[in-house]
């Protein structure tokens, strides 16, 4: 019986994060992959309302065989940025609200 080929990238010994964005009560949830590795893309993003309301988010890397909810963390940089001055979406308020909960 034949393998079926990996569907894992083979460049894929490097950090992805997906994004859980509940966009609506009809609508229902999607997962959004960022379109680089980098994690500042996730908060650009974040900052930049590309997600309706986002309530979840994991980083993982195959190639090392992990996986974690990182919210907390996105939510805790999200709030020193406020601290800082810089401008929260109201799409994304909510996570500040995370900060400092688990």
């Amino acid at each position: 019986m034949p393998r079926s080929p990996s569907i894992v990238p083979q460049d894929a010994d490097h950090d992805m994060y997906i994004i859980l964005d509940a966009s609506g009560a009809w609508v229902g949830r999607a997962w959004g992959e960022t379109e680089d590795i980098y994690r500042e893309t996730v908060i650009r993003d974040l900052l930049d309302g590309v997600y309706s309301y986002p309530v979840r988010i994991v980083a993982f890397n195959t190639a090392e065989g992990w996986s974690r909810n990182i919210t907390f963390e996105i939510a805790a940089e999200l709030k020193q940025r406020w601290v800082e001055g810089k401008d929260i979406p109201a799409c994304v308020q909510h996570l500040l609200a995370l900060n400092g909960r688990r």
